[in-house]
């Protein structure tokens, strides 16, 4: 089998002539960079032959051998530099066979139905989107990023790179039907001409980073200008390769691949909920849910719940699940997990003291009850450094936010300036993280991919009131912390969880009114005169 045939023609230009205009640009800049060195040839040989004798040609002669070795020169070190720049690579959970036999069997029967070469491995990315990647660059080997493995050998097949929450959340037969497109793009990939092609912009795009480093700032520049000159060609080069693989994948379980799209875009709107209202408190405390990907099939259970455009998608729950095909899924999704709060928070490649795994049965206790305790603790801060006199911590924010005597001004301003310090508070905590968490992570941890923008002062001024509001209720109201899998920490009073303090809190932090907070306070049995714990 070898897997490369021919590329399908699925529109015009075919992806091979695409790729061919590419490698046209790089021909056209060596080029450029061998014609003074032609020039100085010809010139030399002319005077070697007398053919150019007299003035000025010894002078000519010498410029432009000059002109020509410096430009070799300088186009020598921008190619070398092209050639060993190490092309980046997505941060991935590795998955050998021995790991998930069953998921390679998988693979490799769907390639052997598609006649395209099977993936030279399996990699994980805690995200909703699957994609082959090249990882046969030499800088790879040479760095010790990918020493002995198979997919770093020369002439490899790519890896296929899965999204964590597709294994948890879809059926075996649907994650067979969304991967089949996929694994077919590795018979363009394998075409000579289309290989090269992107290993030229994969180098110029790793050129461009290099050029951010003290004494290659230049290599920037021409590389940013071949990028321009082939993107366009680039562009159509992939979208020529996705149309013959998705070609090449139409007999493959096409009909469930319909259904299994719905499941991809569902599984997309669970995982980013779950990240960003569940997952980002937890890391912004120095802890990281140690089952994410789990936790996406109980958020989007919920979600099917609530949404009747999801209802009939947990029908599905009692087909074999694709995290089956693992031997051990719950050390993937542990080390899926890690790398997600890696990738969106900038938290430590490995656990510690100071970032600890957090199960989803201790969430509301280690998570969401310490959470409104250190927003209460740093409320209560602000107002000391504001000068606000002492008293119970919730008579003493509501006293504070209240428009008295028809000064809303007056009050928006305290609020303002209460928010203001919040802010500050928040800065020089870390973003909200334990100053204990903030100090055991790395200096290179930044996120890649940050989930949410700096919260504003107001904002902050609204959360950190609700959650000492939250605390009241849990000292002396007999409430207690929650986890919601769409909505993230909750309250619950009696054990139904309340939604209606949101409305209350913002008429105190916008219009200076407490009387609706005070009703709420009173109608499920909290004084604000009582002390409230802090920490």
């Amino acid at each position: 089998m070898s897997g490369i045939g021919s590329i399908a023609e699925v529109g015009v230009p075919s992806a091979r002539s695409r790729a061919l205009a590419v490698l046209r640009v790089r021909s056209r800049a060596l080029a450029v960079v061998l014609l003074p060195a032609a020039v100085a040839v010809v010139l030399v040989a002319a005077r070697l032959t007398g053919r150019l004798v007299g003035d000025p040609w010894p002078a000519v002669t010498l410029v432009v051998c000059v002109v020509a070795a410096l430009v070799l020169f300088v186009g020598g070190t921008f190619a070398a530099v092209v050639l060993r720049a190490r092309p980046a690579l997505t941060p991935t959970v590795p998955l050998s066979e021995a790991a998930a036999p069953d998921l390679y069997r998988l693979v490799r029967d769907l390639a052997d139905r598609m006649d395209v070469p099977a993936p030279s491995a399996i990699a994980l990315t805690p995200d909703c989107d699957s994609w082959l990647e090249d990882r046969t660059h030499p800088a790879h080997r040479r760095s010790g990023m990918s020493p002995g493995r198979p997919e770093s050998e020369p002439g490899a097949a790519p890896v296929l790179v899965i999204g964590s929450p597709f294994l948890w959340w879809m059926r075996v037969a649907e994650l067979r039907a969304v991967l089949a497109p996929v694994i077919a793009g590795t018979g363009p990939s394998a075409h000579p001409d289309i290989a090269d092609a992107r290993g030229f912009v994969r180098g110029l795009d790793a050129a461009v980073d290099v050029g951010s480093r003290r004494g290659l700032g230049w290599v920037a520049r021409p590389a940013r200008l071949l990028l321009r000159l082939c993107r366009v060609d680039a562009a159509e080069m992939e979208r020529g390769v996705a149309a013959a693989a998705s070609d090449r994948a139409q007999d493959v379980d096409y009909g469930l691949r319909i259904t299994a799209q719905e499941q991809v875009g569902l599984a997309y709107a669970g995982w980013d909920r779950l990240l960003t209202r569940v997952a980002l408190p937890a890391w912004r405390m120095g802890r990281w849910p140690a089952r994410l990907d789990a936790g996406v099939v109980s958020a989007l259970t919920e979600l099917s719940r609530r949404d009747r455009l999801a209802e009939g998608f947990t029908s599905r729950l009692g087909e074999r699940p694709a995290c089956d095909l693992l031997e051990q899924p719950g050390a993937v999704d542990e080390a899926a997990s890690l790398l997600a709060a890696r990738l969106f928070h900038g938290g430590p490649a490995e656990a510690g003291p100071q970032w600890s795994p957090v199960d989803w049965a201790e969430y509301p206790e280690q998570v969401v009850d310490r959470k409104w305790r250190l927003e209460a603790a740093r409320l209560h801060a602000a107002l000391d450094a504001l000068a606000v006199p002492a008293g119970p911590p919730v008579e003493r924010v509501l006293g504070y936010l209240t428009a008295t005597g028809g000064q809303g001004a007056e009050a928006a301003a305290r609020g303002e300036s209460l928010a203001g310090c919040l802010a500050r508070e928040e800065r020089s905590a870390g973003g909200g993280a334990e100053p204990a968490g903030g100090s055991a992570r790395a200096s290179d941890a930044v996120p890649l991919f940050p989930l949410q923008e700096p919260r504003s002062g107001r904002d902050l001024l609204t959360d950190h009131v609700t959650a000492l509001v939250c605390c009241a209720a849990v000292d002396s109201a007999r409430a207690e912390p929650g986890l919601d899998w769409l909505d993230g920490p909750v309250l619950r009073v009696a054990g139904e969880r309340r939604s209606d303090l949101a409305p209350s809190v913002l008429c105190l932090v916008e219009d200076g009114d407490p009387e609706p907070l005070r009703a709420w306070l009173a109608k499920i049995g909290v004084r604000p005169e009582k002390p409230v714990r802090l920490v």
